[in-house]
């Protein structure tokens, strides 16, 4: 999604701008199902229909948190803040995570991400920390805000 051509020499002067905002990604029942039954994570507000619309301060079920937290790899990747002649890039971490507002069935989330920093580590690698902001369609609240930390490792020849 970014207008520009990233290089690791370049990466530093762009600390404090947003690399991009990626496509609306729709969380509906199927996919909260299925990422209950990967993670044996079952509870009733999440996987109980009728139950989350009787009991539910939500009227209805939600997503899991961690599921919501797992869409930002691939809206990070679709928003392609990646250094030209990357060899490797690795989840490094994260520095912070907060979950703002429920992600109820149905709903759509987009990611905006900003650059927070990108600091040479020595042999060869780069740690990029990035803000993110999950926002919910047609909310206030976004569903969660978080640090992330990615390290890449450029091929030999693509340093600058």
């Amino acid at each position: 999604m970014l207008n520009q051509t990233l290089t690791y020499a370049t990466m530093p002067s762009m600390i404090g701008q947003e690399l991009g905002v990626s496509s609306w990604v729709t969380v509906d029942q199927q996919m909260i199902d299925q990422f209950a039954e990967t993670t044996r994570d079952k509870q009733w507000i999440h996987v109980d229909v009728e139950r989350a619309k009787r009991e539910s301060p939500f009227k209805g079920p939600i997503a899991h948190g961690f599921l919501t937290l797992s869409l930002v790899a691939s809206m990070s990747y679709e928003i392609g803040a990646v250094p030209e002649g990357t060899a490797a890039m690795l989840n490094y971490g994260l520095d912070k995570v907060r979950f703002l507002a429920p992600v109820k069935a149905g709903s759509r989330v987009r990611m905006r991400s900003t650059l927070v920093s990108f600091e040479e580590k020595g042999s060869a690698q780069y740690l990029m920390k990035t803000n993110n902001v999950v926002e919910i369609e047609g909310e206030e609240k976004p569903a969660l805000i978080t640090e992330t930390l990615v390290m890449f490792v450029p091929a030999r020849a693509s340093k600058a």
